[in-house]
């Protein structure tokens, strides 16, 4: 009586409807293992407008999969979905290291693994081949993180203010660049985040993604589809500024605000779509394939399959079970990593910070509310400091946070210097074996920056939980570490500025950068954490 039960038992779960509720059922496992990423993923497509296209990009990754589903054979045998369990491994590993360090970012592309790992469980290697481009095509909607943004954002900036420029200019235009910053006359445009393009560039690339992906012809062409989308964005976004400089330099600054300034990015950007159609036309007749413009992106027609054929059979594979234990485990680890806290190690407030050192004197300055709302800093201090017998200047400037999780970072100053018109003319790094802090020889970046006539000297580094760092990125990965390993991710930037005569010698300035740090790091030390709590000065 006991083995007919089992076998009706066994019977009972092999029935598709069984099957399907299964498979269900692990479909929402999964999305309540990734649930704080994914609501932060939501959270952003909502508010920046950059990423509102990413509601689209799950809805097409699927229909694309639907349409090809009768290409699709479900997994018999175990060893046919050991692939698949092997990705979805990777991936849940993956989410947890994300989870410990707090890197949403992190987690998110671990959701994107774990679906494409339950996917190949589900369908096999052969399976994969079919789904591989919808499943990739899933990047698209996860959120590039925030330094990455800025520095694309800032570089986007003064290329395109300096195309636009030279756009008005071929218009008999006199206009002045200074840096995101077009002079016109009694009017000044200012480039701002909004207008470097990236609104454009993320939806007209999972655009060309797709246009790519549906288009008949060799790879290259397929290639140059896709890569084309940035020097679009770019090039039409330049076209955008420049038509506003005119309109502005003619009938004043109220062409460049308000309804008007939004609808010339909708057409910018239609044009942008405009502009690809037409590369794969000419593309198409490069091929000698003579195609109507409105068949370049057909669905093709095999992708539905043979109406006659049987739909996909839905077998059951004992593989399931196992990749529900894996996420039951996750969600469970998951659970306890959210009530995790950053130890914040105790330091001094830089409101208690010396105006006197050695013989420099000092004097404190402030930023605005807007640069502190964009910083998103713990505590600050800028002070200026000279030396009264030989009149020379120093700025001193650190910036400390308390916590780096949830997209709130030190920011580069090399991204910054820019857009306030200043040219990094020079840049590399500089070692003072002679001067040591927090217990490791010091060694940072030093850029010379050029604004018309004027000449300034820039120290700056990263001081990170005991590190002396000078790489932003090499500071993004020991921040990963340190979350991991230390439950940390304090720290701070650090910069010198100093101001360099017309006539005089850059070695001068160095000099008087290195008599500064050697008055100011024995006491800058008891105002940032070291690697331990314990090492900390008072």
């Amino acid at each position: 009586m006991n083995l007919l039960s089992q076998d009706n038992s066994l019977n009972q779960l092999r029935k598709p409807t069984a099957i399907l509720s299964i498979w269900i059922f692990a479909l929402l496992l999964l999305g309540l293992t990734f649930k704080s990423c994914l609501s932060d993923m939501v959270t952003i497509w909502i508010n920046v407008e950059e990423y509102s296209h990413g509601f689209f990009i799950p809805v097409i990754s699927v229909y694309f999969l639907w349409l090809r589903r009768r290409q699709l054979n479900f997994v018999e045998q175990f060893k046919g979905s050991l692939p698949g369990l092997i990705i979805v491994i990777v991936g849940l590993i993956l989410f947890v290291l994300g989870g410990l360090a707090t890197l949403k970012i992190v987690e998110q592309y671990a959701f994107i693994i774990t679906v494409t790992g339950m996917f190949t469980v589900a369908f096999g290697l052969p399976g994969l081949r079919i789904g591989a481009i919808p499943l990739l095509f899933l990047v698209f909607m996860v959120p590039f993180p925030s330094f990455i943004m800025n520095n694309l954002s800032s570089k986007l900036q003064l290329i395109s203010s300096w195309l636009g420029v030279e756009f008005i200019r071929s218009c008999n235009i006199m206009v002045y660049l200074e840096g995101n910053v077009i002079a016109l006359g009694g009017y000044k445009l200012q480039v701002v985040d909004a207008c470097s393009g990236l609104r454009y560039l993320f939806p007209l690339a999972s655009l060309s993604f797709l246009c790519a992906y549906l288009f008949r012809g060799p790879f290259w062409q397929k290639a140059l589809i896709f890569l084309s989308s940035a020097p679009l964005t770019i090039f039409m976004n330049s076209f955008r500024i420049g038509v506003i400089g005119v309109l502005v330099h003619n009938w004043g600054t109220e062409m460049a605000e308000g309804f008007l300034h939004d609808f010339e990015g909708w057409i910018i950007f239609l044009i942008c779509m405009g502009l690809l159609f037409i590369e794969m036309w000419l593309f198409s007749r490069l091929s000698g394939r003579k195609v109507a413009f409105n068949e370049l992106v057909l669905i093709p027609g095999e992708w539905s399959g043979d109406p006659k054929l049987p739909s996909t059979e839905i077998v059951f594979n004992k593989s399931i079970f196992l990749l529900l234990l894996m996420f039951c485990g996750t969600t469970i680890a998951s659970s306890y990593i959210q009530g995790r806290e950053d130890i914040i190690p105790t330091r001094k407030a830089f409101l208690s910070f010396p105006l006197h050192l050695g013989k420099w004197q000092g004097r404190n300055e402030y930023m605005d509310q807007y640069f502190l709302n964009e910083l998103k800093l713990t505590d600050y201090v800028i002070i200026n400091y000279t030396q009264p017998e030989s009149g020379s200047n120093t700025n001193f400037y650190s910036a400390y946070y308390q916590s780096q999780r949830e997209g709130v970072s030190v920011h580069s100053p090399k991204g910054c210097l820019p857009g306030d018109g200043w040219q990094i003319t020079q840049f590399g790094q500089r070692d003072f074996p002679d001067i040591k802090l927090q217990g490791n020889s010091l060694k940072l970046n030093r850029a010379i920056i050029e604004k018309g006539d004027s000449r300034q000297l820039v120290y700056y580094w990263f001081q990170q939980r005991g590190r002396t760092i000078t790489n932003e990125y090499l500071v993004k990965w020991y921040l990963f570490y340190d979350a991991i390993t230390m439950n940390r991710t304090d720290g701070s930037l650090i910069r010198l500025v100093t101001n360099v005569g017309t006539a005089e010698d850059m070695e001068i300035a160095d000099q008087r950068l290195k008599s500064f740090l050697r008055d100011l790091i024995p006491v800058v030390q008891t105002y940032i954490p070291g690697k331990t709590v314990s090492e900390q000065i008072y």
